[in-house]
Formats: structure tokens, sequence, C-alpha cells
């Protein structure tokens, strides 16, 4: 049996596909870069948009003009929230909710034990590790939890076993999840006691966090930032989504406001000449006046951003943004886009210079002659295409 893998979406679907490809691994099936020469194919769907939906539909679509003897299975966010839509595609034959590997071997009749294979060697020069599944919050525009379910926290000790696995292969490990910042809630520890233990149990390896709510880092985190910097990324990916409190509370993000968001950013960040900062924001959410869109430019403008993700506004169906009133005209939604990443690449580029010429901690990435590295503080920087792919050296920041 062979069998073609393609993640769309976030660092938890990567990794998602990364356990699934080492399960079928362990199966005995040989995995292939195209559909044309599988027997299956498994689509790892994401459902944060309605254009991510979209690209998956597509996706589907061509590997069946290609090969319309494949058979599809369709996992991730996105079969979790399907109606009829995917099953109906062509060569879809399962459509697996979330990241249920143990559901993908279960259809192509692979012994039950392969389902709790992990990766020790990952398919990307930086290692995914997911430490947990869910979310327990209710945004109104993600329909993320519906496909995801509530928190789950993974076991400290299992993690770490696998991080020390990865270790061997990896000079870099990406803490992901569906929302990070809740791990351990629900077995007694959390986020900085995970990263404290991981830090002094997986020697040779740098850590870095995906999305973290940025009233969520605790103490021991910032102490790790500070003692350990070359251990744990200076780098935090913060989500903002909004700097008015008047659309934030039409989000349902009542954990935060502008300004607390504000405070936690310059508690985390202070007088640091090195690190990373970047965050997504939401152009023309329901509601969203001129105003509002001022006040979220103003707080970027304020706060040492390195880096912005700009999303348009886009309905999902099934979300509680379905009921909201004062839709903003796609022209306008357009223009504050322009805006917002107009003033993100400003930020950046300001950042970027004052970086040039210092040395960095540096991660090869790339394939061939596209080779790049990447830095503690998640600048992506060219770099001699002759050093192997997965490396880590000290080097400078291109002037």
């Amino acid at each position: 049996m062979k069998a073609y893998l393609r993640t769309f979406g976030c660092r938890a679907n990567q990794y998602d596909t990364e356990t699934t490809r080492a399960a079928l691994l362990a199966g005995g099936v040989e995995i292939v870069d195209a559909p044309d020469d599988a027997d299956i194919a498994i689509f790892n769907s994401c459902a944060v948009t309605a254009e991510a939906e979209a690209d998956l539909r597509q996706g589907v679509r061509r590997a069946a003009r290609r090969n319309p003897s494949l058979r599809t299975i369709v996992m991730g966010c996105a079969a979790a929230t399907d109606l009829g839509d995917i099953r109906a595609l062509p060569t879809v034959t399962d459509v697996i909710a979330g990241g249920d590997v143990a559901a993908v071997t279960h259809a192509l009749s692979l012994p039950p034990a392969v389902a709790d294979t992990r990766a020790t060697i990952q398919t990307g020069a930086r290692a995914q590790l997911r430490v947990q599944d869910g979310c327990d919050e209710h945004c109104t525009f993600c329909i993320t939890t519906i496909a995801r379910g509530a928190n789950r926290s993974r076991p400290l000790d299992d993690i770490v076993a696998e991080a020390q696995r990865l270790a061997e292969h990896h000079h870099e490990i990406v803490i992901t999840g569906i929302h990070i910042g809740s791990y351990g809630a629900d077995i007694g520890s959390s986020l900085g006691a995970l990263l404290a233990e991981l830090v002094e149990r997986v020697a040779n390896v740098r850590f870095r966090l995906s999305s973290l709510e940025a009233t969520e880092v605790d103490e021991t985190l910032l102490a790790l930032w500070n003692d350990a910097p070359d251990r744990l990324a200076p780098y935090l990916h913060a989500p903002l989504q909004s700097g008015s409190d008047r659309v934030l509370k039409r989000m349902g993000r009542h954990w935060y406001t502008a300004q607390s968001y504000a405070d936690a950013i310059e508690r985390i960040v202070g007088d640091r000449q090195i690190f990373g900062l970047s965050a997504d924001v939401i152009a023309g959410f329901p509601g969203e006046s001129e105003e509002d869109h001022t006040e979220t430019m103003a707080l970027i403008r304020r706060l040492p951003f390195t880096a912005l993700h700009v999303f348009p506004f886009s309905l999902r169906p099934g979300t509680p943004a379905e009921r909201l009133f004062d839709s903003v005209p796609s022209s306008v939604i357009t223009r504050r886009a322009a805006e917002l990443r107009e003033l993100a690449q400003e930020k950046q580029e300001r950042y970027r210079a004052r970086r040039g010429g210092a040395t960095a901690d540096i991660v090869t990435i790339g394939q061939g002659n596209r080779r790049f590295g990447v830095t503690e503080d998640y600048l992506t920087i060219p770099v001699d295409p002759a050093i192997p792919r997965g490396v880590r050296f000290r080097g400078p920041v291109p002037l």
C-alpha cells in the first residue's frame, strides 16, 4: 500500500500528519510524494478560513483527476465540521474528525498498536511537538472549539520522552497545540512547568513556543527567556485580533483588554534587544468602526511587534459571528487589511535593520539551493547553501 499525505493549516495539524506518517510506516505503508503514485491520499484539513477549506477541496479534486482510482481520507478540523460537502468530493471514502490517528489506521485495517507510534525523525528541519488538544474558549469567529473539543493535556512524562527522541535528530522543537496556554489546567500543571522540565531534561535543543496568549505567560516562562534564551527561543506569537475593547467583546475574547494586552507585552519584552513578537489581527470584524480600526493601528504602533499575520474577516458557518450584525463592506476590509500590513512591514523592517550585523542563533531550513536560516527571534535569513539542512550554528544577521 502506498500513501500520499498533505497538510493544510497550523502546526498542530503538521504534528498530526507527522504522527500519521509514523503510524503508516510502522504498519508497512510506503509514503510517496505525489497522489499519482498512491493508493491512498490523506488530507489533513484546516477550517480557520473559508479559503483554507476551498484549498482543501481544490487539492482533493486535483488529486482525484490525476488518479481516479485513489482512495481519499480527509482528517482534521474541516472534517470535524463537515456537513456532507467534503464526503461528497470525488474519491473521498472517509471523513475523520480532528487528529484521530487511530481512526485513520483503523480505516486502513492496520494493526491497532501502530496508532501509538510517534515519529523519531520528522520531515521538517524543525520538529513539531503537540502538548495538548482542544480549547475551552469560545471566540465568536472561531470554529476550532467545535472542531477540536475541550482542552486535553498530554502527560508531562510522555511529552518529555517524545522530545528526547526528537532532540536526537532536530535542533529545534516547536511546542504546539490548539491552546497551549491551557496546558496542564486539567492535570494540575502548567505550560511554564512543562517548559522548565523540558529544558532540564532534554539537552542540546532549542524550544520555541507557537501561539500563546500574552496574558498566559507566567513567571516561569519569563525566567526561562531571561536565563536560558539559547534553550527557549526569545519569540512569542501572541494573538491580538483587535486593539479595540468594543470589538474584543464582540469577538468573545473576554480575558483581556487592549490595555491589559499591552501591559502583558511590555512586561514580557521589557528592554530586551533580541525578542521576536508577532500577532494575529483580524481586519473588518462585524461592527468594527473606523475608530475601532484606528485604535488597533495605534496599539500596534505602540508595541514592539516584529511581524503581524493580518486576516481579512472571513465568516465561518456555525460560529456565533453568524448572528452578529453590522458587517463591514469588503472594500473597507481590504483597505484596513492593507493598512495593517503596511504598518507591520514598517515595524518588521525597522527591527531587521537594528539586528543587522549582529550574531544570531540559527537553524537551517529549506531544500537544495533554497537554503535559509531561522534565528532565535524568528527572522528568516539567507545562509550558505553548503550548510546542511537542520544544522544549528551562530552566524551574522545580514545588513
